[in-house]
């Protein structure tokens, strides 16, 4: 911080107050100077992390790209990270990749069953229900154990 401000004056835009005097600050190699009134700061360029006193570059692997800071990375769709690499995600018969890409989710009328997506079977008189891995009476049945039993009076 600047704290020669107090006393009337400051030092410019790449220098800080040591003393009575301004000295001009190091900038080291992919950073750039930070625009502060309060004297002299840096930041690492897009792809560069700070490490103590220096920037050093981000190592992105194959199928991943900077996010938005550009301090770290994430895995392309279809991707998950595992340690500093993306891994593929294997997708099983019946299923496909959630909107984000991130994970799988079986399809309709399958369950996730382990590393897979099997049939839900459905009895008579039954449906597929709303979230499409279960299954759900018709009306004047109700659920018992695996099948559909009529309720009396219906």
């Amino acid at each position: 911080m600047d704290s020669s401000y107090d006393q009337g004056w400051r030092c410019n835009r790449g220098y800080r107050a040591v003393g009575e005097s301004c000295v001009k600050g190091e900038v080291p190699a992919h950073a750039y100077l930070l625009d502060s009134i309060h004297g002299f700061g840096w930041q690492c360029d897009r792809g560069f992390r700070q490490t103590q006193d220096r920037c050093v570059a981000i190592e992105v692997p194959a199928n991943a790209y900077l996010v938005r800071a550009g301090d770290d990375w994430k895995c392309e769709r279809g991707f998950q990270r595992i340690d500093n690499q993306c891994s593929p995600i294997v997708v099983p018969t019946n299923a496909y990749l959630d909107d984000r890409g991130s994970e799988w989710r079986c399809e309709r009328g399958f369950r996730k069953q382990g590393a897979g997506c099997v049939a839900v079977r459905v009895p008579t008189n039954a449906f597929i229900g709303y979230a499409g891995d279960d299954w759900s009476c018709e009306a004047g049945f109700r659920k018992q154990e695996a099948a559909c039993v009529a309720v009396p009076g219906s």
